[in-house]
């Protein structure tokens, strides 16, 4: 596998429930957030996605907890998007927290959408920047795209 993109969190108090365990609702926006952010390191802004009238929505979501994150913990996620199956491009990310305990680990499927009016339409071919975009996506941070 190559090298993850990294987003760093802290658990802050809007993140967690009145016992101060981070909420599972939170999990849910920091995957988008370490996807988007990983994309504009890939070369293409999510913004500019949507300027095109495409979206990524997410069409599976699969979050397996091991131990609760609390308020205060660091938490480093670390994202790779892994190979397209179908119209699917697939995302798994792992939580760690500062120690380096693995706490949880997600899979989110995306597909590529074309928003018309009120039509909508799953791109099955992107256009070519949105695929060498997505590509280096899967290459990782690290690679020489």
């Amino acid at each position: 596998m190559n090298d993850p993109w990294m987003l760093r969190k802290r658990v802050l108090p809007q993140h967690t429930d009145h016992a101060g365990v981070m909420w599972h609702g939170a999990y849910i926006a920091w995957l988008e957030e370490a996807r988007v952010k990983a994309l504009g390191e890939a070369g293409i802004p999510y913004a500019s996605l949507s300027a095109e009238g495409l979206e990524m929505p997410v069409v599976k979501l699969q979050i397996e907890y091991r131990e609760a994150i609390f308020h205060g913990d660091e938490v480093l996620l670390e994202s790779c998007l892994l190979p397209r199956e179908g119209a699917k491009w697939p995302w798994h990310t792992r939580f760690k927290k500062e120690d380096g305990v693995f706490v949880a680990q997600a899979s989110v499927d995306l597909v590529l959408v074309r928003f018309s009016g009120s039509k909508r339409q799953v791109i099955r071919k992107p256009p070519d920047y949105v695929f060498n975009a997505l590509k280096n996506l899967q290459l990782g941070p690290n690679s020489s795209n």
